[in-house]
C-alpha cells in the first residue's frame, strides 16, 4: 500500500470518527467563503476605471492610477495621521479593559451579582452607534447633564462634541463602554477552562486572593489574550464607520477623519466604486502587515507564540 493510500485511510478513519465536528464548522466555512473570499475577486475593480455597465471584464484597466491619486490627495497624510492615532489609542486603552474586567468578575464569589453585572456591561454592545451617537450629543451638548454640571460647578458651557480636542477622548471611552463588557466572555470562558485543582494547591501553599489570580488566572490568560490581540492588530486601520461617523461633526474633521469616512464622502456617494476599492485594499494591506508584524513579535518574545 502506498503512502498516498495509507494518508487517504487514516484520514477516511478520521472523518469517520470526527464527523459531527466538521458538520458542526461546515456553516462558518461556507459563510467565509461567500462573505470573504468571494469578494476578494472584486479587488481588481481597484486597478480598473470600473463602470456598472461594462462590468468587470468590460471596464478599463488603470494600474496603479487609483492608489496615485489617493497619496496624492492633500489631506491624505492627515486621514493617515488620524487613523493610526485613533488605532493605536483604541489598542492601549480600549484592548487591556475586558482583561481587567473579567479578570474582576471573576474574583466576584456572588453569583447573582456577578450575573447581574455581567448583563449590565454586555447590554450597550446590542446598542448601535446612531443611538450611542445621539446619546453622546445630548449628555455633552449645551443643555445636557455635562453642561449643566458645569453650569452648576459656576463654569461655562463647552461645545465638546465641536471641540477638536475633545473628539478622541470621546472616541476612546465611547470605544471602552460599548464593546469591553462583551469582549470578557471570551476571557470569562478561559478562566472557566482553568482547573480548580491549581487555585486549590495555590491555597495550600498560602496564596492570597491577590496572588492566584496573578501567578495562576493571568498567565493561563496570555494565549488567548494574544490571540485576540493578532486578530485586533489585523483591524488596525478598520475603526468602524458607523463610531466615528455618528461621533464626528464637520468641526473636527482635522482629528476625526479616517479613510472609512473619506471613502463614504468622496467615493462612495459620487459612485467612485474603483477608488473606494483602492483605498479598502490599501487598509486590508496594512492589516495584513500588522498581523505578521505582530505574530513574529509574538512568537519572539512570549513562550506561547502566535497564531502560526
Amino acid at each position: 500500500m502506498s503512502t498516498i493510500e495509507v494518508r487517504k485511510k487514516k484520514f477516511g478513519l478520521h472523518l469517520k470518527v470526527y464527523w459531527p465536528y466538521y458538520l458542526m464548522v461546515l456553516p462558518g466555512i461556507i459563510y467565509l467563503f461567500i462573505f470573504k473570499y468571494i469578494p476578494m475577486f472584486g479587488s481588481v475593480i481597484a486597478f480598473q476605471d470600473f463602470s456598472a455597465a461594462r462590468g468587470i471584464l468590460g471596464s478599463k484597466f488603470v494600474g496603479l492610477k487609483h492608489f496615485i491619486k489617493l497619496f496624492d490627495y492633500p489631506d491624505f497624510y492627515t486621514i493617515l495621521t488620524n487613523s493610526l492615532i485613533l488605532s493605536a489609542l483604541k489598542i492601549v486603552f480600549t484592548f487591556p479593559v475586558p482583561v481587567i474586567l473579567a479578570l474582576m468578575l471573576d474574583e466576584v464569589r456572588v453569583k447573582s451579582i456577578k450575573r447581574t453585572v455581567q448583563t449590565i456591561i454586555c447590554i450597550p454592545h446590542f446598542v448601535s452607534w446612531a443611538v450611542v451617537g445621539g446619546l453622546v450629543f445630548s449628555f455633552l451638548g449645551i443643555g445636557g447633564f455635562f453642561n449643566n454640571i458645569r453650569g452648576m460647578l459656576g463654569m461655562s458651557p463647552v461645545l465638546v462634541m465641536q471641540k477638536e480636542r475633545w473628539f478622541r477622548t470621546v472616541y476612546v471611552i465611547t470605544s471602552i463602554w460599548k464593546d469591553a463588557g462583551w469582549q470578557t466572555i471570551v476571557y470569562l470562558a478561559a478562566i472557566a477552562g482553568i482547573s480548580p485543582a491549581l487555585y486549590e494547591s495555590a491555597m495550600v501553599d498560602g496564596a492570597s486572593r491577590f496572588k492566584r489570580m496573578r501567578h495562576i488566572t493571568f498567565p493561563i490568560l496570555i494565549p488567548t489574550i494574544v490571540t485576540l490581540f493578532l486578530l485586533e492588530a489585523g483591524k488596525f486601520m478598520e475603526l468602524g464607520f458607523d463610531q466615528v461617523y455618528n461621533l464626528y461633526t464637520p468641526m473636527t474633521y482635522s482629528v476625526a477623519d479616517i479613510f472609512n469616512t473619506y471613502v463614504y464622502r468622496v467615493g462612495v456617494l459620487k459612485a467612485k466604486y474603483s477608488f473606494s476599492t483602492a483605498v479598502g485594499l490599501f487598509q486590508s494591506v496594512i492589516g495584513l502587515i500588522m498581523v505578521v508584524l505582530f505574530n513574529y513579535l509574538s512568537k519572539k518574545y512570549t513562550e506561547d507564540g502566535g497564531l502560526w
